[in-house]
């Protein structure tokens, strides 16, 4: 069925404007991309409201006047148990309205993009039957390029494989961002844990896995998360950690972001910070030359993110590594023979067309916190009971606020300035802007309303904020993602401190109203309106996003409690290394990529000796 219809309501198509009619054909492309249950919901609910004009009207949205179509939202929007089932229609028909308006003004001036450096890929098409490898490396992403290049660097024959595509820099810089964004995340970024509140977890699918569409903030571990991984859980190599975050850093090149590529949502977050007298500052990232297009998201259109692809890939395969694009593996082989117990003999992978096996006595498994404890199942190697158990995320929320003069956030750094004064509380805020539509904050508003709110979104600035959870989630089934999350009331506590905080500061910095997020209610002129909204509401009415889960194969010391042990070998079977954010015993508290890349670091060199 058409969405026409839906999308003229939605953001009031009154025909005066060329970007809208082309929403439609936009809003189709992506929904292509997403699940099949995530397309039948959008189309369900596009029929939901004709047949509702139909009731009312006599027509279908598309042959209503725009006041009539206005009128049909209204009476809809005015049952409150439809509110929630609105604002998640508005996300897609956001993101493709967002981008036509957008290239609607003409593309950003494009810089130079810089050559990528070379990679040994192979389709996996054209992979051999049957072939033989040292060692095999499940996962491209921060915990798989690493462990591949420490391989690799001690002479073991390495092979890489990666379900995703690789993607050039080059092909980053001509194609709009949602083109993108639909690509390189699995399921179209549709990720979703089931559960009280669901939770939308979007997590990359390319050579280079998440990394490529992070926001490139790279935190170390904090020290106490490291103490508590060591003495609660055993996990022993934290004890060292130091050594394996600065060659994490290192590889990644590291270093505060300068001001002068900022933009003004990162500097308005200064402003209100040093209004409050709270500490905040530039982050840490892995952009060195970062020119400022806000595009971390989609892959970095000039080079200058270093994502894994860009950075320790490369090394990994000047060192003989190979990777092997398309390739899911679909079961790691076990010899179950073997004296001393079950042993790692290979991995069997699928292709289009067919399957194929590597065979080596070495498997690292790196696929991920979502797609590991599903693999190690396919394997028969997932009779642990806590596998797939223990999943963190940073369940995380964002606010907005309106600023008198222009302040097009989506210039400049996506993710700017880190806010630390209530990160001890477990509240991490840092100043995060997307290009238009894409980010995880909702605009308020139906058909008229939500129409001026994307016409005015360069006067916003916006926030994020992420919390430090308790594991409150698991990985079910086999072969596809399926999660549930149950939000710690802790937790809940803690993303209400977030919301308050973030108003807090937007207001320091001048904001003259501020976009709560929450439906009910989603405007405040002050910080006092904004108590007495908080007062009456829960983390359930807010629009809450995840990022960064861990935990499902945590490695630590207790044999029920840990599915691997302290050096990362999974239990049960020799010659499997788990190398990923999976086998971190506990949420990290910090955007993980460098600690996920220092684990895999000391994991691997365990195993090696080094």
């Amino acid at each position: 069925m058409s969405l026409a219809g839906l999308v003229s309501a939605l953001i009031a198509d009154d025909g005066g404007a060329d970007w809208t009619r082309r929403v439609p054909a936009r809003l189709e492309t992506t929904l292509a991309a997403l699940p099949f249950a995530a397309r039948a919901g959008v189309r369900a609910a596009a029929r939901g409201m004709d047949a509702y004009a139909v009731v009312r009207t006599g027509r279908p949205l598309s042959a209503l006047t725009a006041p009539e179509r206005e009128s049909v939202l209204a009476e809809l929007a005015a049952r409150p148990g439809l509110q929630p089932l609105l604002d998640v229609l508005k996300v897609p028909v956001l993101m493709a309205a967002g981008t036509e308006r957008m290239l609607q003004d003409g593309p950003s001036p494009r810089a130079v993009p810089r050559a990528d450096p070379p990679l040994d890929l192979t389709p996996a098409s054209d992979w051999p039957a049957r072939s033989t490898a040292d060692a095999v490396v499940i996962g491209s992403g921060a915990g798989g390029a690493t462990a591949a290049r420490t391989l690799a660097r001690v002479g073991l024959d390495v092979v890489v494989l990666e379900e995703g595509r690789h993607h050039s820099t080059e092909s980053f810089g001509r194609r709009p961002p949602l083109d993108r964004f639909t690509e390189l995340y699995r399921d179209g970024g549709a990720t979703v844990a089931v559960g009280v509140p669901p939770l939308l977890l979007p997590v990359g699918r390319a050579v280079g896995g998440t990394t490529v569409v992070n926001s490139g903030t790279c935190y170390r571990t904090p020290d106490h998360v490291l103490t508590r991984w060591s003495k609660d859980f055993g996990f022993t190599l934290a004890d060292g950690f130091d050594r394996y975050l600065d060659e994490a850093e290192r590889a990644l090149k590291v270093a505060v972001q300068p001001l002068d590529v900022l933009g003004d949502n990162g500097r308005l977050t200064l402003a209100g910070a040093r209004e409050l007298g709270w500490r905040a500052a530039p982050l840490r990232r892995n952009a060195p030359g970062c020119q400022g297009s806000c595009q971390c998201v989609v892959g970095c259109p000039t080079g200058a993110k270093q994502s894994v692809q860009l950075s320790v890939l490369p090394d990994a395969c000047a060192a003989g590594a190979r990777i092997v694009t398309g390739a899911r593996a679909e079961r790691v082989l076990v010899d179950a023979d073997r004296p001393g117990g079950p042993r790692a003999a290979g991995v069997r992978v699928r292709r289009d067309g067919g399957g194929f096996e590597i065979l080596a006595p070495l498997v690292v498994v790196a696929a991920g916190a979502l797609q590991s404890p599903q693999l190690l199942r396919r394997s028969g190697l997932g009779r642990h009971p806590r596998l797939g158990h223990n999943l963190s995320v940073h369940p995380a929320t964002s606010v907005a606020g309106r600023f008198a003069e222009p302040v097009t956030a989506w210039k400049g750094v996506l993710q700017s300035v880190g806010v630390e004064e209530h990160h001890a509380r477990g509240v991490l805020i840092e100043a995060t802007a997307t290009p238009p539509g894409m980010g995880s904050f909702v605009l308020p508003g139906l058909g008229a309303e939500l129409r001026r709110e994307l016409e005015g979104a360069d006067r916003l600035a916006t926030l994020g904020a992420m919390i430090a959870d308790r594991p409150s989630g698991r990985v079910l089934g086999r072969d596809r993602t399926l999660l549930r999350y149950d939000l710690d009331r802790r937790d809940a506590g803690r993303l209400m401190h977030a919301v308050r905080a973030m108003g807090e500061l937007l207001f320091a910095a001048g904001a003259e109203e501020v976009l709560t997020g929450i439906p009910a209610t989603p405007r405040v002129g002050s910080l006092a309106d904004l108590d007495t909204v908080l007062a009456g509401t829960g983390a359930r009415q807010l629009h809450l996003t995840a990022y960064h889960p861990t935990g499902t194969v945590a490695a630590g010391a207790d044999p029920q409690r840990c599915p691997a042990d302290p050096e990362g070998r999974l239990r049960g079977v020799r010659g499997v290394l788990v190398a990923d954010a999976s086998a971190l015993p506990s949420c990290p508290q910090v955007n993980p990529q460098v600690t996920i890349m220092a684990a895999a670091l000391a994991i691997t060199e365990a195993h090696t000796g080094r």
